[in-house]
């Protein structure tokens, strides 16, 4: 986000013959590398166990994956991963191999006239994590004639002792300034452009608070259930893989203070402040859920414990619900419902924002008026149709007198045209050294700290059914206030 020249440099991602690697990276650094700031800057190395894989394959490999995305067709840019893209092996993990990786590094850097500027990024499985890192700093990869940075995926960690524990192995080796703890979710132009609504807006910011707000609502839907990911997510769960991190992240954007600065570690600390001020989760404040069988989109899906690789008595949860309380002087009171599930009606990331409804109606004077006045309400729109809603109450034409609901609309594409996927945000950021949008120590720490209780005590999981929104004992978590899920 802040414009840095990016020098040369080479891109090496451990765990490169990876689905992460050919669905998210691969693409993102191609489209930088021919059509963006990237272009004659950037070169890749590709990482990972097997020794049956050499450059040529991984090319091949690089030029399909490419061909699928659409990027380009079956006959083009062979040249370029010709020039761009190399492979190393590291088999069995050993010092060996990293003595060999350093020399191929070195060799590469000297080909392409890099000064010893690297980006290692870490798409790899948690528990080969920890060995690559140590044998990356035994090696002496974690610095450089130039620079060194380390990008790492989640899960960072499984509750709080395990994030305590990476932290600590990667602050043996890397400095805070060198790691970039990545979630895709923060590279989203509508979640970085929260902040620029609330404080380039003079409009809203007076109203954000507990005089006129009276709940949040945050809900990140997905359609899909865990497809090929299911060895991973039965260890993990909706909690871990969603509600710790993305969900999280976006609270505290909404949540924080105006930072006195717009630099990374401004910007972290009010998070941190945030996070610090959430008050212990009560388990009654807090509903779990797990797909059962259902439609989507008119077809039948299976249950989540008919998915391939998971245990026909899982408990696993595909689904949480749970209300945040931040115990400071802007959000006292204020609820945060945190939400989010597989297997719901529709894919959909919203922040909802609910302001009081008037302290007494001045309408009631009129004849035959019945209609409710309705609280105002801000929808941020994360994906898809990203944008910002903003629903008010007007009079309806004519008599009797009516009231109706309507909204003010602003969306991305019909004003800027397609944006940018999150991954390319992120990676400019990586090589630009700005950790804006990266999560600090301090930050997953205290994250996880708030939620380890749940995570070592899990409420047993409702059962419901795909193409809904999830168990209805999550609608008693909104009830108690007298409230309802907003859906727009």
């Amino acid at each position: 986000m802040n414009g840095k020249e990016i020098e040369r440099h080479l891109f090496i991602v451990f765990g490169a013959t990876g689905d992460l690697m050919h669905r998210k990276l691969l693409p993102a650094l191609y489209t930088l590398m021919t059509s963006g700031p990237l272009e004659g800057k950037s070169v890749i190395l590709g990482v990972a166990r097997g020794d049956e894989m050499n450059d040529e394959k991984f090319r091949a490999m690089a030029h399909k994956t490419l061909v699928d995305a659409g990027l380009l067709d079956d006959t083009g840019a062979s040249a370029w991963c010709e020039k761009c893209i190399h492979y190393q092996p590291v088999d069995h993990g050993d010092a060996q191999d990293y003595t060999e990786l350093k020399g191929r590094i070195e060799q590469i850097e000297h080909e392409h006239d890099i000064p010893g500027n690297r980006a290692f990024y870490m798409a790899l499985p948690p528990q080969v994590f920890q060995p690559t890192v140590e044998r990356l700093g035994e090696a002496g990869l974690n610095k450089s004639a130039g620079w060194t940075r380390i990008v790492v995926e989640k899960p960072f960690g499984r509750d709080l002792k395990s994030a305590q524990e990476l932290n600590a192995l990667l602050h043996r080796f890397y400095k805070e300034k060198q790691i970039f703890r990545i979630d895709h979710y923060l590279g989203k132009e509508t979640t970085q452009n929260i902040l620029f609504f609330r404080f380039a807006n003079l409009l809203f910011e007076p109203l954000w608070n507990r005089d006129r707000i009276k709940s949040v609502q945050i809900t990140v839907g997905e359609e899909l259930g865990v497809e090929s990911r299911a060895g991973y997510y039965e260890h993990a769960g909706a909690l871990r893989d969603m509600i710790q991190n993305h969900l999280t992240q976006l609270m505290t954007l909404t949540a924080m203070e105006p930072p006195v600065a717009f630099d990374a570690d401004a910007i972290r600390d009010e998070k941190v402040k945030v996070l610090r001020a959430v008050a212990p989760i009560s388990p009654d404040d807090v509903v779990f859920g797990q797909y059962a069988a259902g439609q989507i989109d008119g077809e039948t899906v299976p249950p989540y414990r008919k998915e391939h690789d998971v245990a026909p008595d899982s408990k696993t949860e595909t689904f949480v619900a749970l209300c945040l309380h931040v115990n400071n002087w802007r959000w006292q009171g204020v609820p945060f419902y945190l939400r989010t599930g597989k297997r719901l009606k529709r894919r959909m990331s919203q922040i909802v924002v609910d302001f009081h409804r008037p302290p007494i109606t001045l309408f009631d004077s009129f004849e035959d008026f019945d209609d409710t006045i309705n609280s105002n309400t801000l929808v941020m729109t994360i994906q898809p149709d990203e944008g910002f809603d903003l629903y008010f109450e007007v009079k309806s034409p004519g008599q009797p007198v009516k009231v109706k609901t309507k909204h003010f609309s602003f969306r991305y594409e019909h004003a800027f045209g397609k944006l940018a996927e999150a991954y390319q945000t992120l990676l400019l950021d990586v090589l630009q050294g700005d950790q804006t949008l990266f999560v600090r120590a301090d930050e997953v720490e205290t994250s996880w700290g708030i939620y380890t209780p749940i995570v070592e005590n899990p409420p047993e999981p409702f059962l419901y059914s795909s193409g809904g929104w999830g168990p209805k004992e999550a609608d008693r978590l909104v009830e108690v206030t007298g409230e309802e899920w907003i859906m727009t």
